[in-house]
Order: structure tokens, then C-alpha cells, then sequence
């Protein structure tokens, strides 16, 4: 969608796009986003209770894949990388885990929500 406002004086014309709550607008080369409404929580790697999944917080495409299947990851480890709007985006582990299996490739056009990455719990964790 395009969106139309006018900023100090000035007409503005941008792409956007609501995804998963957040309203991303591009302009002049630049990505902005902001939240609409509650924030809510995205499930991204396991917590303290168990095992949990990395999932696309938008539609885009993997451009690299940093770990492998049966490697331990710590919170904060960068696990993938995605495009979505002409944006790079490092999805990262939300807590030290291992890695059980990768659902995407290199290349892939993924959906918002698909399931990318699945952790179990790190043992004694």
C-alpha cells in the first residue's frame, strides 16, 4: 500500500506495508517501523520453560544460514539472516539452546510466521 501524509509542510507518497502489528514504511532509501496498538511478543527461540521455534517475523527471503542443525546457540547468537523490504534483518536466539532442526533454505522465499529454525532445551537449562 502507498502511504500519504504530509510532514513539516511537505507531501509525502511511501511504500508500506502492516505486518505482524507493525506498520514498516520505506522512503528515500530508509526503512522505518513502528508497533500499532499492544505489542505483542514474538516467539523467536526457546525460553527457560523448553524448546521453541525461530520464526519469519515478516515475509522475505534467507540470504544466510549461520548454524547448523545439533549446534548449541547461546541468547543473542545470530542464526539467520533474511531480506524483506530491500532491509537485511539477523534473527538471533532469544536463549542458550540447540539447535534441533533448520526449516529453510538459502534462497527461500519464507512467510510471515513460518516456522525457520527449531530449538529444543539446552540440557540442565
Amino acid at each position: 500500500m502507498i502511504l500519504k501524509t504530509r510532514v513539516a509542510g511537505k507531501d509525502i507518497e511511501a511504500p508500506s506495508e502492516i505486518v505482524n502489528g507493525v506498520l514498516w514504511i520505506h522512503h528515500e532509501g530508509r526503512t522505518f517501523a513502528t508497533e500499532l496498538g499492544k505489542k505483542k511478543k514474538r516467539h523467536r527461540a526457546g525460553g527457560a520453560s523448553g524448546g521453541g521455534d525461530l520464526e519469519a517475523p515478516m515475509p522475505g527471503k534467507v540470504t544466510k544460514i549461520l548454524k547448523t542443525a545439533g549446534e548449541s546457540v547461546q541468547r543473542g547468537d545470530a542464526v539467520l539472516v533474511m531480506e524483506a523490504m530491500k532491509m537485511e534483518y539477523t534473527l538471533k536466539a532469544e536463549s542458550d539452546s540447540k539447535i534441533a532442526s533448520i526449516a529453510c533454505a538459502v534462497g527461500e522465499q519464507v512467510t510471515l510466521g513460518q516456522t525457520l529454525v527449531t530449538f529444543e532445551a539446552k540440557a540442565g537449562g
